[in-house]
């Protein structure tokens, strides 16, 4: 994992964060979740690989 990584992750969720409470203030709260909810799946997307890397080398020290 490298540290950009960490920096998308960090910058999506400042992102979300300031969309959302700009959107819950406009009375728009249904945005705000779904600004929300992508925000999570784009985060997740970028860090699937990773967390099946993970189990691959887990699996691969026990010989599974």
């Amino acid at each position: 994992m490298t540290i950009s990584l960490i920096f998308k992750i960090a910058a999506v969720g400042i992102l979300v964060t300031i969309l959302g409470q700009v959107l819950k203030h406009s009375g728009r709260d249904e945005h705000a979740f779904m600004i929300s909810l992508a925000g999570l799946i784009l985060v997740l997307l970028w860090i699937v690989p990773y967390i099946y890397q993970l189990f691959e080398t887990i699996r691969s020290l026990f010989a599974l």
